[in-house]
């Protein structure tokens, strides 16, 4: 008999008649979300077959350019953290993470 749980993570895209994004919304019972929206998803994919990495990106048409770029700051940040406890790679991790400064900086985002 195995121990096994499972869990599921939905998103729930509105398009417009170009099928552009008009709303986003997610749910992940587990984590206590439930359809709740929000304005951008990435998600990546490892296929083992093919070795390469798949690709989900949606943004509405109203998510401003100012919070996307926060969005990918704090993603690039979060990768960064998850490199490290995924490899235990703490040099590569401190170079990404001297990249996301430096990113914040270019884009103004510390004040």
């Amino acid at each position: 008999m195995s121990n096994s749980i499972q869990s599921e993570i939905k998103f729930n895209v509105l398009l417009d008649e170009n099928r552009v994004p008009e709303s986003l919304a997610w749910t992940a019972q587990d984590g206590g979300v439930n359809n709740e929206e929000t304005k951008a998803i990435m998600l990546s994919i490892w296929d083992n077959n093919a070795k390469e990495t798949l690709r989900i990106d949606l943004w509405t048409k109203d998510m401003p350019v100012d919070e996307m770029k926060q969005f990918f700051h704090q993603t690039l940040v979060a990768m960064s953290d998850t490199y490290q406890r995924a490899t235990n790679d703490e040099k590569m991790a401190d170079t990404m993470r001297d990249f996301c400064e430096y990113f914040a900086e270019k884009l103004e985002l510390k004040g």
